[in-house]
């Protein structure tokens, strides 16, 4: 591995029109970055549903009262409103949802529809010989400062974002660089969008849509949108941001033509995560994204108001004072008023210490019973990331073996089960279930399989003992370890040397010491596997497949992959694939130092111990994902790799290891995107060689990818059929499993605290807010319906 903050590739796009910025992963200890947008099918079709509901409190308007402020805790100020920029947040992404124009929004099961308030329809009205769209706007719909939003909106956008000018700083532009022209249709309500080649995901397009003050001028769009935005046309307006108390101040917009929204104000506070249940127990919040023990307190708290128990019982029955027995407590007592002075002062003070952490515990307990925690499956899944530069899992096989070691239910159960939330692993890279896109991949890798797990090792030559044998023709002593060091050092220049030519070499052909990937197979051109067994690397592991067996596996699987791309035999989608398969390329690198303090024990190869290097956030708020990764850790063992757990802080996890590529096993999550043929390409996209010899990675941290794949986002992206659209991104997604560079392992769970009395608002799941509808109910006793404004 590489230093700790050596970057070991780069994360910048191909090229100026860069593909869509999925800008920065997620952790459980909070959300590292990114604007999910929407939109892509409209059909109804009967996919599967979301795995669990969204948990928002519905009400109708007429029962939401009107008037009153929501304070809603967020991670951070804005560091700019403008999204199309790099550190854009999930903070800007939520401002620019309630105060700018979102032509589509996510419906209960992630799928977008379009929003009537600035849409009366959108559509495709020619094909040939070049696509065309045609938007209809809603006549009533104005910016803040009077003006119609109209065509001129849109070129500036489109001028902005298609990469033809350099001197807008923009973060992602897919789709954009794709529109030949945009014109006025037959009045200043119609925009006709024109596209140079067919673009499948044409309603990710405009949203938000940013007014022509913002998006006309590389100086508007690069500063003016950093700490104000010209002109708005949401249900809220921005009203102020105050660095000094953390707090973006969001008010009702009396231009707006919809439905007036029920709040007066909508305050956006800066709250850290680690600070949110105190900031509750102080009653300065109504709506926070909350961790798991403290929706543990609430649901305590909760629990404990409708037995009547109050606060001062519930810090005797469970808090503080639990563990103060009567006899404790009488012997405390006694040694209080003692004859021994210095002793009776030290349990004097010890008492007072002990009767303070009982009265906060109870406060916070009366105070946490006035919130609710509403709680889904958030829009996100993690995933176990393998880094496939270099090293053992540049072998798929070694890729392959981790992820059949690893059970994923029993994963998702440790997690989401406790919650009572469902647990059930995500079966696709690109897409959650109830999603169009969706369907379960997972069995082009294979279920937890010890046995298959370690024939797969040991048929990349990783064998019990290995670590003590080194390879054929070593010479003994100091002149054999001074050759080796030499050899060494000469092969880690030629390595950095012929890093551009060994990145072009054709990710679908297979070295001379393995069989080809699965699905990017050369027909006619395969080579066996090394044997394993009584001659091979692996004798006396008897457990272990032979090696027959893993090259009929793999071209079992190949036919497969085959007949995904062409639609035809009778493995096209119906069968069950074949568990496991040998893989494609020997492994590149040096493992790290064996942990297992017998090595005659642990799997090597050629005088190597085979052992990974597993890094995790210590943050306060990562406690979670540690857990998982103390299981995967575990679960590793057992088939005898080893891992070196490393823990970093939260604020270098990301950029300085999964980012740099300083890492083998990593646990990050990516969002959801309703757009996978666009949103995800950049994340699976076959990283590419650069000049200095470094990687092109762009959002692909595994570093793990093949040009079929590659070549199935571009189709996917490229037709306008919407159902050969998602058969091509589940044909993608097939071939991702495969190559098994990140394994999902559980959809994150979504825990918010709200107060009592909050509706419409709460744990959404796949579906975008509808900020206008948040509110607080009415009480009870003031009857009659409200008019439905």
């Amino acid at each position: 591995m590489s230093q700790i903050g050596a970057p070991r590739g780069r994360t910048c796009s191909r090229s100026p029109r860069s593909r869509t910025l999925r800008s920065v992963a997620t952790l459980t200890s909070a959300v590292l970055a990114v604007t999910v947008l929407a939109g892509c099918s409209s059909g109804d079709e009967a996919d599967e549903a979301p795995v669990a509901a969204q948990d928002d409190a519905p009400a109708a308007r007429d029962r939401v009262a009107d008037g009153g402020t929501l304070r809603w805790a967020v991670d951070a100020l804005p560091t700019t409103l403008n999204t199309f920029q790099a550190d854009a947040d999930g903070t800007t992404s939520r401002i620019a949802g309630a105060v700018l124009p979102s032509l589509y929004t996510l419906d209960e099961r992630g799928r977008p529809r379009i929003d009537p308030d600035y849409l009366e329809s959108a559509q495709v009205i020619e094909t040939e010989p070049k696509q065309v769209v045609l938007y209809k706007l809603n006549q009533q719909a104005v910016w803040s400062d009077g003006r119609e939003i109209g065509a001129p909106d849109f070129v500036a956008q489109w001028r902005a974002l298609s990469g033809r000018d350099t001197a807008y700083w923009t973060a992602r532009n897919s789709g954009y660089e794709r529109i030949e022209k945009i014109e006025r249709g037959k009045n200043d309500l119609e925009v006709r969008v024109t596209f140079a080649k067919p673009y499948a995901d044409w309603q990710s397009l405009f949203t938000p849509l940013y007014p022509k003050q913002v998006m006309g001028s590389p100086n508007s769009f690069n500063d003016g949108a950093r700490t104000t935005l010209k002109a708005t046309a949401g249900p809220f307006l921005l009203k102020g941001i105050d660095r000094k108390s953390g707090d973006v101040t969001l008010t009702r917009n009396p231009r707006w033509w919809g439905q007036q929204a029920k709040l007066d104000s909508l305050v956006l506070k800066a709250v850290p995560r680690a600070d949110r249940a105190d900031a509750l127990v102080a009653g300065g919040l109504d709506l926070a994204e909350i961790d798991r023990s403290t929706a543990e307190r609430i649901s305590l708290a909760l629990r404990d108001a409708r037995t009547g128990r109050n606060g001062a019982q519930a810090a005797l029955a469970h808090g503080p004072g639990a563990a103060i027995t009567p006899s404790k407590a009488l012997r405390s007592w006694a040694l209080a008023h003692g004859s021994d002075d210095e002793k009776a002062a030290e349990v004097k003070a010890a008492r007072k210490k002990n009767q303070e952490a009982v009265d906060r515990y109870a406060r916070a307990q009366d105070a946490l019973a006035k919130y609710v925690v509403r709680k889904s499956l958030e829009p996100a899944y993690t995933q176990l990331s393998l880094n496939g530069e270099s090293g053992p899992l540049a072998d798929e096989r070694v890729r392959r073996a981790v992820a059949r070691a690893i059970n994923r239910q029993e994963l998702a159960e440790s997690v989401l089960k406790p919650l009572g939330l469902p647990a059930k692993p995500p079966g696709s890279h690109l897409a959650l279930a109830g999603q169009a896109a969706y369907a379960d991949s997972s069995d082009a890798l294979g279920e937890q399989d010890t046995k298959e797990a370690q024939a797969l090792l040991a048929d990349a030559g990783w064998v019990p003992g290995g670590a003590l044998r080194k390879p054929a023709g070593t010479k003994a002593g100091s002149e054999s370890e001074e050759e080796a060091e030499k050899k060494e050092k000469k092969e880690k220049e030629k390595k950095d040397e012929g890093a551009t030519d060994a990145k072009k070499r054709n990710d679908d052909a297979a070295s001379d010491e393995g069989l080809y990937i699965v699905g990017d197979d050369k027909p006619g051109d395969r080579r066996s596997a090394p044997a394993v067994g009584a001659n091979g690397p692996g004798n006396g592991t008897g457990t272990l497949a032979p090696a027959s067996d893993a090259a009929r596996r793999s071209a079992a699987l190949l036919a497969r992959a085959e007949a995904l791309d062409t639609g035809t035999g009778a493995g096209a989608r119906a069968a069950k694939p074949d568990h496991g398969m040998a893989g494609a390329y020997a492994p590149r690198g040096t493992a790290a130092p064996v942990t297992a303090p017998d090595a005659a024990k642990a799997l090597g190869k050629d005088g190597k111990a085979l052992s990974l290097r597993f890094v995790l956030p210590s943050g306060p708020g990562s406690e979670s994902l540690r857990a998982v990764g103390d299981r995967i850790v575990r679960m590793l063992d057992a088939v005898g790799i080893r891992t070196e757990v490393v823990k970093v802080s939260d604020e270098s996890f990301f950029k300085d290891h999964v980012a740099s590529g300083d890492y083998d096993l990593a646990l990050y999550s990516w969002p959801a995107t309703a757009f996978p043929a666009t949103d995800a390409r950049p994340i699976f996209a076959k990283p590419e060689p650069a000049s200095d010899g470094s990687l092109l990675v762009e959002q692909n941290y595994s570093r793990v990818g093949t040009d079929r794949i590659d070549q199935l986002f571009d189709q996917a992206a490229g037709t306008l059929d919407e159902e050969e659209a998602r058969e091509l991104v589940r044909q993608a997604d097939a071939r991702i499993w495969a190559a098994a560079g990140s394994i999902p392992l559980y959809q994150r769970p979504q825990l918010v605290a709200a107060r009592a009395d909050l509706v419409n608002a709460g744990a959404w799941g796949l579906a975008t807010p509808r900020y206008q509808d948040i509110g607080f109910k009415k009480p009870a006793s003031s009857g009659g319906a409200e008019r439905n404004r």
